[in-house]
């Protein structure tokens, strides 16, 4: 009889030492998560209820409620540091027990424990991405709203419930400004239209102001109602209505764009082209989804950085010192990601690379040291 060959890769079959390395990990990962979701959610809750709690009397089922949905997006931004500390504490304890001296005592080549660790994490980094993010993100937007409404405020610069909408083409740009609005009827109530002019140079004046007592939107255009419009240089004119013609639909200029943390992954797209449609500048939101593209690179580099440092321990003979420079590392790679995004925000950069820099350094310097450690 012949004997079945496996279709799979060598590589790509995992022996028992390699699974046993793998739940290991995945035990020490749960710790890590465990301990670090803790913390968040004790600060949340203090947080919430030191603030909304300070606003509105609020019960304690509440107020876990609200940190039940503020939290998850907060954990999710620190799991990398999750890997981090999880695979570094999962390896050290293999190496306390003899068990890597024994693997490697074996002829088992450190890539072979490594690089399935690093895949499992790049595979929940798109769990992440695909799943995880956008369930987080709908609880922070969810806790904004409830926030907002508990404590009766907006999100505005001049007054609570200030409303502003740019719309416009290649020749004529309209900033538009209410005092509030009525969903149920499409209308903006105590409105002022700014109207500029593009020119074919594409330099932008200003050319008229039009203040108005209501304004609704149908059927592709603006309907104002006791108007008052002026055009520069020129007398104010006062119309009883006056229509203005609008790009827009009615849910896009009556749905606030939601802040980037609070979108998830598969609404991104379609968020940077309404912004971008509007007028807006979508740079944030292009960075926040470069990032989520990025995630699980950035996983999976920080366990075969944590892993690369584990495994330098036996040679060493140094825990305390090899453990305090990986996460002093980490920590480093952390504060980097951090200045790139904002750099990115600033447009200093472009967000694609202050999205992508961060993990790819991490990975080169994880490789690196793995490289020098197996193959000296």
């Amino acid at each position: 009889m012949k004997r079945r060959t496996s279709l799979a890769a060598p590589w790509l079959r995992l022996g028992r030492i390699e699974r046993y390395v793998l739940l290991t990990q995945a035990r020490s990962l749960a710790v890590a998560l465990g301990v670090i979701s803790a913390l968040i959610m004790l600060i949340d809750f203090v947080e919430i209820s030191r603030g909304v709690g300070s606003d509105v009397d609020l019960s304690g089922a509440r107020i876990l409620g609200l940190m039940l949905l503020k939290s998850p997006q907060v954990i999710l931004q620190l799991l990398p540091f999750v890997f981090l500390f999880g695979t570094l504490g999962a390896f050290v304890s293999l190496n306390r027990r003899s068990e890597l001296i024994a693997m490697r005592a074996a002829g088992l080549s450190a890539w072979r424990f490594v690089l399935p660790a690093a895949g499992a994490a790049f595979m929940f980094g798109i769990l992440t991405v695909a799943a995880l993010g956008p369930a987080a993100s709908a609880a922070d937007g969810l806790f904004q709203r409830e926030r907002a409404r508990l404590t009766n405020s907006a999100i505005s610069t001049d007054s609570p419930e200030a409303i502003w909408i740019r719309e416009g083409d290649d020749t004529r740009q309209m900033v538009i400004r209410a005092d509030r609005q009525d969903r149920a009827n499409a209308r903006l109530i105590g409105v002022t239209f700014f109207i500029y002019s593009n020119d074919g140079a594409g330099v932008r004046t200003f050319s008229e102001r039009i203040d108005a007592a209501s304004a609704t939107l149908s059927a592709g255009h603006w309907r104002l109602v006791d108007a008052v419009g002026a055009q520069l240089g020129q007398r104010a004119v006062r119309y009883a209505t006056l229509d203005l013609r609008s790009s827009l639909a009615d849910k896009e200029a009556f749905e606030r764009f939601a802040r980037p943390q609070a979108t998830s992954f598969w609404a991104l797209p379609a968020q940077i082209a309404r912004v971008d449609a509007a007028g807006f500048s979508s740079t944030a939101y292009r960075l926040r989804l470069q990032q989520l593209l990025a995630m699980p690179l950035m996983f999976a580099a920080m366990s075969i950085l944590a892993a690369a440092f584990s495994l330098r321990l036996m040679r060493l003979g140094d825990l305390a010192r090899m453990s305090v420079a990986a996460v002093v590392l980490g920590f480093a790679f952390f504060f980097v990601n951090q200045a790139a995004s904002a750099f990115g925000s600033a447009e200093v950069i472009p967000p694609w690379l202050a999205a992508w820099l961060p993990p790819l350094l991490t990975a080169l310097a994880a490789f690196t040291l793995l490289f020098y450690t197996e193959d000296g």
